[in-house]
């Protein structure tokens, strides 16, 4: 239920707006050029999940590349390299907060995470993470950017100016910000996070000419899946306790990064949630239970970006850059992409885990 309410107010144009402007201001330092647009959609964006939703995030961050970069027309390499940076930043970049990634939420209740412990023990390392694999993905591909910046140029000479879209109001979008946040405090309270729900319902149909039109299909199919993993996962109970609980730290660390390439991260922090030697329950061993808890967490946030299927949102990523691809995009090819910045945020959660 909380997961469809926050994506639903995340996915209103206020806040995607917002975001936009944010993206537009930060690549205004680099001149927008395709090159600072790139950095500041993969520096901003990401993290910036942690507040209005991972699949928010890499909405908008996926519709933005498609315009300013991919629609350049950059090569292939270019291109596979981008996708699986992207998949891997914003996989991590919602770990700043208890709320906003779905393997996070699956457990911040059975492991009692709450916003500071959750920033200090992973978001840290996914921001330094996310700021080094930026750096040397550009590097690598910084030979491609003068060329994009000359068609960039000549696109904008010989493009027809389309009449400006009205600004939405400041009082809009704080209402909206202020909906989200009562959401994200009445957490634990169904009956107010319905009531806020129904609330924000009547705002946005009062105020619709500054609204998109508000679409429940991808919130509530994100919502359905994570309410049948709840439903089914604990019948799975019987092979991932003793598995898991036989495994070491490491082992863990490398083995959830694995497992989440086939499955999806948030499957694999539900299921380790059942195991007891790493829950509450194991209050004598707490420091063990603890590291074990950093290593399944970290390494499923990790892995998110090595497939399509490895977190939720990277669909909609897909369905919004393949039509730069041609014949699709090839899971390979991003594999290939994303190996970079899945080993660059692997060493810093590993080489910084908590003592």
């Amino acid at each position: 239920m909380f997961v469809v309410v926050t994506l639903c107010i995340a996915a209103t144009r206020p806040v995607v707006k917002t975001a936009e402007g944010a993206a537009s201001l930060v690549s205004g330092f680099g001149g927008k050029t395709p090159g600072a647009w790139w950095l500041a959609i993969l520096c901003l964006l990401p993290p910036l999940g942690s507040f209005i939703t991972e699949p928010a995030a890499m909405t908008i961050a996926a519709l933005l590349l498609s315009e300013k970069v991919f629609a350049l027309e950059p090569s292939a390499r270019f291109k596979y390299a981008t996708l699986g940076l992207l998949f891997v930043d914003v996989s991590v970049g919602g770990s700043l907060t208890h709320f906003a990634a779905p393997p996070v939420l699956m457990v911040a209740g059975p492991w009692n995470f709450d916003a500071r412990s959750v920033l200090l023990r992973y978001g840290s390392k996914a921001l330094l993470g996310i700021a080094v694999s930026n750096l040397l993905v550009f590097l690598l591909l910084r030979s491609e950017f003068p060329s994009l910046a000359a068609r960039a140029r000549m696109a904008e000479r010989t493009q027809v100016q389309a009449p400006p879209e009205e600004p939405v109001p400041w009082w809009t979008t704080i209402v909206h910000g202020l909906f989200l946040a009562f959401t994200v405090v009445a957490l634990h309270s169904p009956a107010l996070v319905i009531m806020g729900f129904l609330s924000f319902l009547a705002f946005t149909e009062a105020t619709r000419h500054h609204q998109y039109e508000l679409s429940m299909r991808s919130p509530l199919l994100v919502g359905l899946f994570l309410a049948a993993l709840v439903t089914h996962g604990g019948f799975q109970g019987w092979w991932i306790q003793p598995v898991l609980s036989s495994l070491g730290e490491l082992q863990l660390f490398v083995g959830s990064i694995l497992l989440t390439a086939f499955n999806d991260n948030a499957a694999i922090t539900y299921l380790a949630s059942l195991v007891p030697a790493l829950g509450p329950l194991s209050a004598a061993h707490e420091g063990m239970a603890s590291s074990l808890q950093y290593a399944v967490l970290a390494g499923a946030l990790t892995g998110g970006g090595l497939t399509i299927i490895a977190n939720a949102p990277n669909p909609a990523g897909q369905a919004i850059l393949a039509k730069h691809f041609r014949g699709g995009v090839s899971p390979a090819g991003l594999l290939a992409g994303s190996l970079l910045p899945t080993a660059v945020v692997a060493a810093c959660f590993w080489l910084f885990r908590p003592g």
